[in-house]
């Protein structure tokens, strides 16, 4: 759903990192062993409260309906490897993402280790990883959801999104 007042709201696809055990000051070598396992994740934004006014990131990833996880949570015995799955995202069936978790600027054993240097993570936690580029903000010119456009996102071996924009009544 587009939050009201909302006027460049993005899409991003994510590898979502399900935490299985309580972490805390994990170390890159054993932080996979806290992985229960991993799921897709739309790491929706609108920009414009993230970026324009406050300056405040949170209060673009938090709007109601943002963050929808699953179709499945794959346990992290049946991914081979979660640092080699494509990943992609299409609104209205244009493929704007299509990449790799290959590309990733931190890994899951680093992302795992770092988060757990500042909070304990607790089982179901999920560590959202990042986005290959793609993603509306990045287009030129920029492109943003509006109400009626479809999207339908996926990574490998973890199942696809579909959602439906709407617009948040006034």
């Amino acid at each position: 759903m587009i939050p009201r007042g909302g006027t460049k709201t993005d899409w991003e696809v994510e590898l979502g990192v399900v935490i299985g055990t309580p972490a805390k000051y994990v170390s890159e070598t054993d932080a996979m062993s806290y992985a229960a396992g991993y799921c897709v994740v739309n790491d929706l934004s609108e920009r414009a409260f993230q970026l324009e006014g406050t300056g405040q990131w949170v209060k673009g990833k938090s709007a109601d309906t943002f963050g929808p996880i699953g179709p499945w949570l794959v346990t992290a015995d049946e991914v081979r490897d979660p640092q080699n799955l494509k990943m992609w995202l299409a609104v209205d069936g244009h493929r704007y993402q299509n990449g790799s978790t290959q590309t990733m600027i931190f890994g899951v054993r680093q992302l795992v280790s770092y988060v757990s240097r500042f909070m304990s993570l607790q089982p179901g936690d999920i560590i959202s990883t990042g986005t290959p580029p793609g993603v509306g903000m990045g287009q030129r010119p920029p492109v943003f959801l509006k109400a009626d456009n479809q999207m339908r996102l996926g990574i490998e071996g973890l199942g696809e999104q579909y959602q439906g924009v709407v617009a948040e009544s006034a």
